[in-house]
């Protein structure tokens, strides 16, 4: 404890933001995989279960658009605790008798989650733009990186823990131990995190929340087609595909895609070697197009493997598994280079409000992707599913051509060995 006190203001802060971040995390990776294979179970289609996470989706693009707004007058220490109270709410309201468990019932749990996983993750991002200096960027696409791959590294543990808690627990058991949890995370959040933490000094009225920034409209719209790629075939088809066609058990299923999400994560942290940081390079419109369109080629070639081999077998599941990996390690990278860019363009007085915009395009390209996620799977099949995700990374990567040309050596000495 002596050696925490000890630590500059900022990186305690840092810490408390991190930290934060990963418990909320960790519940909402496990929640997200409880209900796909619960209610899987239950019988739901695929599209049923897409269905289940629709205001969840809905409500995470209004939440980014109005929370920018929120934190830059109420500070980003409470939109932060505010997702966590939250998402309290939102497992209370899964503990119900399993007869109260209707659709409008789950809908309505899950749209309250999604308002709480963005308010919370509007906040940690914003949060460390305002801990870095403005003249290291390349310590800021650093700990951006490190913030980002790490959340998702624990939100495949998340997976991971909601198909273990979902075998072991039952599905009331594993939501109230996630709940007793958090409200442990938010007693400390309330207690030591700053509180006027991102609040704005010229108070940015309500219509300000829409950006007038060019380069983060591109930005933003890229970021929607790039989320709907990945969400279109791995939110609902995926897992289901994984049960129905190759016959994995929930924990099976639940171990894959958390190993799978650990991996992408971890990728994520260490970005910024692949992207330019050895040469001194601050990455910029050329690295973010050349990422994305490499990644386009992927599903189609997952897509072509498994229309090769209709009847499931080895050489279909060698197909989707190796083809997985590449996925995840490309889309990784672009995810990386993609937060990296929003929280340096991003204006430092009311940091939340870009933030939170580009966020809330995130949000609209999972919605689309979810969406689609079930219903292409349950009348199309998988193979259209990744047909779809290669034409999104197609049109993302024609939208990042108009970003400006940043890419240029402007590290300063110690960034490059930071």
């Amino acid at each position: 404890m002596n050696r925490l006190r000890a630590l500059p203001r900022e990186v305690r802060q840092y810490l408390l933001v991190t930290g934060n971040y990963w418990a909320f995390t960790l519940t909402d990776g496990a929640l997200r995989m409880l209900v796909v294979l619960h209610f899987h179970t239950l019988g739901y289609s695929p599209l049923d279960i897409a269905m289940l996470f629709l205001f969840y989706e809905f409500f995470g693009v209004v939440t980014n658009l109005v929370g920018g707004w929120l934190g830059a007058h109420l500070g980003l220490n409470r939109t932060m605790n505010m997702g966590l109270a939250l998402q309290i709410g939102a497992l209370g309201m899964l503990l119900v008798p399993a007869a109260w468990l209707t659709v409008p019932w789950v809908m309505a749990a899950q749209a309250l989650s999604g308002i709480a996983k963005d308010l919370n993750k509007m906040s940690a991002k914003s949060s460390i733009k305002l801990l870095v200096p403005d003249d290291a960027q390349s310590t800021l696409y650093h700990w951006v990186a490190v913030l980002t791959g790490s959340k998702n590294a624990l939100k495949g543990v998340g997976f991971f823990m909601g198909g273990a808690l979902l075998a072991w627990l039952g599905f009331r058991g594993a939501v109230g131990a996630m709940a007793f949890g958090l409200v442990l995370v938010f007693i400390g959040s309330l207690i030591f995190l700053t509180q006027d933490l991102g609040r704005a000094k010229n108070k940015p009225k309500f219509r300000q929340m829409f950006s007038k920034s060019r380069t983060i409209n591109v930005l933003s719209a890229a970021r929607l087609f790039l989320f709907g790629s990945r969400d279109v075939w791995f939110v609902v088809a995926l897992p289901v595909f994984l049960s129905q066609s190759f016959g994995w058990s929930h924990l099976e299923v639940g171990a894959f895609l958390a190993s799978w999400v650990i991996g992408y994560g971890i990728v994520q942290s260490i970005a910024p070697r692949f992207t330019g940081k050895r040469s001194g390079r601050v990455p910029g419109r050329g690295t973010t197009v050349a990422w994305v369109a490499v990644l386009a080629l992927v599903p189609l070639g997952i897509a072509f493997g498994l229309s090769r081999y209709p009847t499931p077998g080895l050489a279909e599941q060698a197909i989707l598994i190796g083809g997985l990996l590449v996925f995840g390690a490309l889309f990784a990278v672009n995810s990386s280079l993609h937060s990296y860019l929003i929280v340096r363009h991003a204006q430092a007085d009311g940091v939340s409000l870009d933030v939170g915009f580009y966020y809330m395009a995130n949000a609209m390209g999972r919605l689309i992707g979810t969406v689609l996620s079930g219903w292409l799977f349950q009348v199309y099949g998988l193979v259209v599913c990744l047909v779809v995700s290669s034409l999104f990374l197609a049109l993302a990567a024609l939208l990042s051509l108009a970003l400006r040309d940043t890419d240029r050596s402007t590290l300063r000495q110690g960034d490059v060995r930071s």
